[in-house]
């Protein structure tokens, strides 16, 4: 690598504001809705800005995989980079939130929390729930007619927060924001402590699709992307029982950081019971409703995104393509994709750490962006603000797999032949090839190889 110069800057500023400018540009296309731009032709627009925004990203990624600050510099560098962040987000966070109404089923919860109500209990819909109801929040809800909240217990409680300050979409985006703050400042404090260059927290911080994902729509991923941040600084500072708390936080935020875990625990036990008792305490004000009733639409949520008859998972959807599978296809491929997970979950968890501190922050990122982005290929998401958060893992371990899945959903928001094979393979497809390249350069550790800090690719 060779250091920045005051062009580099320049260029990097150049980059961050043209980015800005993509993202502002994404704003003037919205037409009023809580969920729609207006039309499918707008909605092409909004994608296709939202991508070059994603290209003028990959060429910053790029930019600082290359370079590092010179000695005394990299303050003005990080600085430069936080306040592109702060502009990316500013357009977004106080404008209206668009081609996602998830927000006002977060305010909905809140406002049945503080009510006294088990939000688990009863559908919006609810005769019970009828003095709750307005014109400003209630019509927006999604599935208000037929699905109790799928949000687990650390959401809910995130959910009652906000609303106690404000039943106003943009006090959830501030909590939103707030929270990828700490993502942020967690971060650098675990790039510093394990001397590696605080510059790469630019892989998370300028990504389009996240700053759309929570200063625009205030997705409650965020929150998990906050714990997620803590439970890193904490792992690498050897505490594990609070980094096992913390990360026990996340899966209750969202339960897709579940497929993590063994790459914060690898054999340490303090952090195992520190997760699992965090996550037990959370589910105990909720149960008053009953251990099947407490996980909400989450059974029915499976059935309506295609998981259990395939045609929502993106492997069988190409499959189905060729001939017809039999019944059996389904549960035989759920349980073959379990086991592959769970092999690759027990050999990460049981690998002993590196030696030394930087190895060790490596090491961490580059084992939970695998596990993560093994998650995602197998269960293949439909909606784009699954996925920011691999961003985080490519800060500490740049693998382009990660840092591709991070942001390449963004071309999710968009349907054009409603099946989930086809147009999910811009996303899937690459993903699989770089994770290759990863695995062969040694950025992505495979069997009994560690990844390696000097394989990163510019």
């Amino acid at each position: 690598m060779t250091t920045f110069s005051r062009r580099d800057e320049v260029l990097l500023s150049v980059l961050g504001l043209l980015i800005v400018v993509l993202i502002l540009a994404c704003l003037g296309l919205h037409r009023p809705g809580a969920d729609s731009v207006g039309s499918v032709a707008l909605v092409n627009g909004f994608v296709a800005l939202l991508a070059a925004a994603a290209v003028v990203f990959l060429l910053a990624c790029g930019l600082v995989l290359r370079r590092v600050p010179v000695a005394g510099a990299e303050g003005r560098t990080l600085l430069i980079i936080l306040a592109i962040a702060a502009l990316m987000r500013a357009g977004p966070l106080l404008a209206p939130p668009f081609l996602s109404s998830d927000l006002y089923r977060y305010i909905w919860d809140g406002r049945v929390q503080r009510a006294g109500i088990n939000p688990y209990r009863f559908i919006p819909a609810d005769p019970a729930l009828a003095g709750l109801r307005d014109r400003t929040i209630y019509p927006h809800i999604n599935r208000r007619d037929y699905a109790p909240t799928i949000y687990p217990p650390a959401a809910q409680l995130l959910f009652r927060g906000a609303t106690r300050i404000s039943e106003t979409p943009l006090a959830l985006k501030c909590a939103s924001v707030l929270m990828e703050i700490l993502a942020v400042a967690c971060l650098v404090a675990a790039l510093r402590h394990a001397g590696l260059p605080t510059a790469r927290v630019l892989l998370y911080v300028w990504n389009p699709l996240a700053a759309w994902t929570f200063a625009g729509n205030g997705h409650v991923d965020a929150a998990a992307i906050g714990c997620i941040g803590i439970a890193v600084m904490l792992r690498l500072r050897g505490l594990d029982g609070w980094s096992g708390a913390a990360l026990g936080i996340a899966v209750l935020v969202k339960f897709i950081p579940a497929a993590i875990v063994p790459a914060f625990w690898r054999g340490r036990w303090r952090f195992a019971i520190a997760l699992s008792a965090t996550m037990l305490l959370l589910y105990v004000p909720f149960l008053d409703v009953g251990w099947r009733h407490v996980v909400g639409f989450l059974g029915a949520y499976g059935g309506e995104e295609g998981v259990r008859d395939g045609s929502g998972l993106w492997l069988l959807a190409g499959l189905a393509r060729l001939w017809a599978l039999p019944a059996v296809t389904v549960p035989l491929y759920l349980l073959i994709a379990a086991a592959g997970l769970g092999i690759l979950a027990l050999a990460t968890g049981l690998r002993p750490g590196a030696a030394t501190r930087a190895g060790d922050a490596i090491s961490v990122g580059a084992r939970a962006g695998s596990l993560a982005a093994a998650a995602f290929i197998v269960l293949s998401p439909h909606y784009p603000w699954y996925f920011p958060w691999l961003g985080l893992f490519a800060v500490l371990a740049p693998a382009l797999s990660v840092l591709w899945l991070s942001v390449a959903p963004l071309v999710l928001y968009l349907d054009p032949w409603h099946e989930f094979f086809l147009w999910p393979s811009i996303v899937y497809a690459p993903a699989i090839l770089l994770a290759v390249f990863d695995i062969r350069a040694g950025i992505l550790p495979f069997g009994n190889m560690p990844p390696r800090a000097g394989n990163i690719p510019a």
